[in-house]
């Protein structure tokens, strides 16, 4: 990247850094305020820090000539910073194309593109968006026409299995898939040996020994053995996925009733807090504060959360990270699963189709480099398959006594079941919330998923 950059207002009055000499425009007001919204990376379901708002960025404001795309994200360390990074490289070969990276809330992003989309309006709309794993189905099953086919520069053989079936309609790639959300179990070594265990227990491990482990910690600690936040019930979703499971069936009706999976992992859940080795915690500060501050010993999230474990550098060399617990009881569960996670989709009727597909062919559907340069820059692991052989990957993260994080992370995708998000499934999970707690504080599990089918079918039917 250039390390001269200078501050100025667009026609609209909004803030951007301009490269000098690059041609890449990052677009952000100053105002504060957290998106608000689930983003795709949390403690099981909520979103990291909160990221910059900024204005829609037009075209008409932020682009001069044809020769130019805008690219819409949310998250400036993550997301933005991704793209920034992408617009160096593709610059570098393309010095006369203008790149317009504009900084949006998640839900200000779902906003403008419903509302446009639905009026078949283009004015304003980016050429390039992200958009979350979880909602990708709503929108390309609802405007599939808008969005360019992308299977010649992103064929699904080229990416994690997993991640594949979410930017496809009929066979057709509209995404190309970006960040990894596999799960893993972050762990402390010295808590853990404390309570008469090895590192060798924390492989292969199944939820039943992961309590086993956690009473112990507890009793010989002190220290809880990891966080649950009752109003995010993101743990279960994981535990779904690594039985191949989902609320809705590959067709998208709501299982809820009659869904072993779910079944399984809510009693694995309820099992986690009567075990007392949970702590309780609310929101995300919470939730990073507690392993921080070594009050839990485990984290078993998603792979992004390393570097908020890495905050706390007088714990370096006391954690390691171990691939994600499966449930005993369920035959098809797996110690791999995901949570999280996006792709990047092309708006073909904006006005730059071609361009934007070459951009995308060169940077996130096919750089090692851009891979290698993330891994680093904001410890992205990529759904790509050949960034497993990027020179980064391979190299031991001292804070994880030496690990070689990043091959692991790559190997443990690799095994993540592929399930059907659907479109519902944030209002599916709403009500499981409500169900989940109800069954935790003593209601038959099988009546209350019952009486959840009903509410279930209603919101996939709206």
């Amino acid at each position: 990247m250039s390390s001269s950059k200078a501050k100025n207002v667009d026609e609209g009055g909004n803030d951007y850094e301009d490269k000098e000499s690059t041609g890449i425009r990052t677009f952000c007001n100053d105002g504060d305020g957290a998106d608000g919204v689930r983003r795709n990376r949390g403690s099981g379901g909520y979103g990291g820090a909160a990221s910059t708002q900024s204005d829609s960025g037009s075209k008409d404001e932020a682009a001069s000539g044809d020769n130019s795309l805008t690219i819409w994200a949310w998250d400036e360390a993550f997301n933005i910073k991704a793209a920034q990074n992408a617009a160096d490289i593709y610059k570098a070969e393309n010095p006369d194309v203008e790149i317009n990276i504009v900084t949006m809330a998640q839900d200000d992003i779902v906003a403008k593109l419903n509302t446009s989309l639905s009026a078949g309006s283009y004015e304003g709309l980016p050429d390039i968006v992200l958009i979350e794993d979880y909602k990708a189905q709503g929108y390309l099953t609802s405007y599939t026409s808008e969005f360019a086919d992308l299977t010649e520069i992103a064929p699904a053989e080229n990416f994690a299995s997993y991640k594949t079936a979410v930017n496809q309609v009929d066979g057709v790639v509209y995404g190309v898939p970006f960040d990894s959300g596999v799960a893993a179990t972050f762990y402390r070594t010295d808590l853990i040996e404390q309570a008469g265990y090895t590192q060798e227990d924390m492989q292969d491990l199944t939820w039943e020994k992961f309590i086993e482990i956690g009473k112990a910690v507890k009793e010989k600690t002190g220290a809880y053995m990891m966080t649950l936040d009752p109003s995010d019930i993101g743990q279960i979703r994981m535990m779904m996925q690594s039985a191949g499971v989902w609320y809705t069936d590959a067709e998208g009706n709501a299982t809820i009733a009659d869904n072993q999976g779910l079944k399984d992992a809510i009693e694995v859940y309820k099992a986690l807090v009567d075990s007392g080795i949970t702590k309780q915690v609310s929101d995300w500060d919470q939730f990073v504060g507690a392993f921080n501050s070594g009050e839990v010993a485990t984290v078993p999230t998603g792979c992004w959360i390393a570097p908020s474990i890495q905050k706390a550098e007088d714990q370096s060399g006391k954690w390691a990270v171990a691939a994600f617990p499966r449930m005993e009881a369920n035959a098809d569960s797996v110690n791999a699963s995901s949570i999280g996670g996006g792709g990047w989709y092309v708006l073909k009727n904006v006005g730059h189709e071609e361009l934007a597909k070459d951009f995308l062919s060169k940077t996130f559907a096919s750089s090692v480099e851009l891979m290698n340069t993330l891994a680093t820059d904001i410890t992205l692991v990529s759904t790509l398959n050949a960034a497993a052989e990027a020179e980064n990957y391979t190299k031991g993260n001292e804070f994880f006594g030496g690990q070689e994080i990043f091959k692991d992370f790559a190997a443990w995708q690799q095994n993540v079941p592929s399930v059907n998000y659907g479109l519902n499934t944030y209002a599916l999970e709403d009500l499981m919330t409500e169900a989940v707690q109800a069954i935790v504080g003593g209601a038959d599990i099988d009546s209350t998923l019952s009486d959840y089918q009903a509410q279930a079918e209603a919101a996939v039917a709206q």
